[in-house]
């Protein structure tokens, strides 16, 4: 659970941004939406490697 401590004198809007910089920092929305399905192993290594193959040809690119 995120807490803000609202400072003497601070300004309500400052203080959401405060707690919005903070949720965004905490990825908390991205933890959620991880455990709402389980994705098998093997199919994570399969994305990771997809990945590193596409990495790989933008670099190759670039050194051309």
């Amino acid at each position: 659970m995120l807490v803000i401590q609202v400072k003497e004198g601070e300004g309500i809007d400052r203080a959401l941004k405060r707690y919005k910089r903070k949720f965004d920092r905490t990825q908390t929305m991205r933890q959620l939406r991880k455990r709402q399905q389980f994705t098998k192993p093997s199919v994570t290594r399969r994305e990771e490697f997809i990945k590193a193959a596409y990495v790989q040809t933008l670099r190759i690119k670039d050194a051309e």
